[in-house]
């Protein structure tokens, strides 16, 4: 198994980008659209936290995908998805019909932070620009 280690690893990295960096691409595309949702969704300061977010997707997912700086990369990105989680998936805030849907799209973005925890915790791997760095 410590062969795959490190293809897992990019893998694993591909794979996550792939959530962040066309959702960060798509907040350019529609930032009045995005920031219009984020205040109906009660978020703060929603122009401020649609501009993070889109920084904190795009970057943070690039970085992941290269394995460049991924340990807080991939920090970023887990604290941007919990938080997220609780402002876009309160499946406990919304009506019955709503909530099985919602509270799916709660937990799977609870797995996705563990999963870039787990990145934060060890690393991008050998086949990353940290690991190249280093050498």
């Amino acid at each position: 198994m410590n062969a795959l280690q490190n293809p897992l690893a990019l893998i694993g990295r591909i794979l996550l980008a792939i959530l962040f960096v066309p959702a960060g691409y798509g907040k350019i595309a529609g930032f009045t659209g995005t920031v219009g949702y984020a205040t109906a969704m009660g978020l703060p300061l929603p122009t401020v936290g649609v501009a993070i977010a889109l920084v904190i997707e795009l970057v943070g997912g690039l970085a992941l995908l290269v394995g460049f700086g991924t340990r807080i990369a991939a920090l970023a990105l887990a604290l941007f998805t919990l938080v997220a989680s609780f402002y876009f998936h309160a499946y406990w805030a919304v009506p019955a019909e709503q909530q099985m849907m919602q509270q799916l799209m709660f937990f799977k973005n609870i797995a996705i932070t563990g999963g870039l925890l787990a990145f934060a915790a060890f690393g991008a791997g050998a086949l990353s620009l940290d690991a190249r760095r280093k050498a």
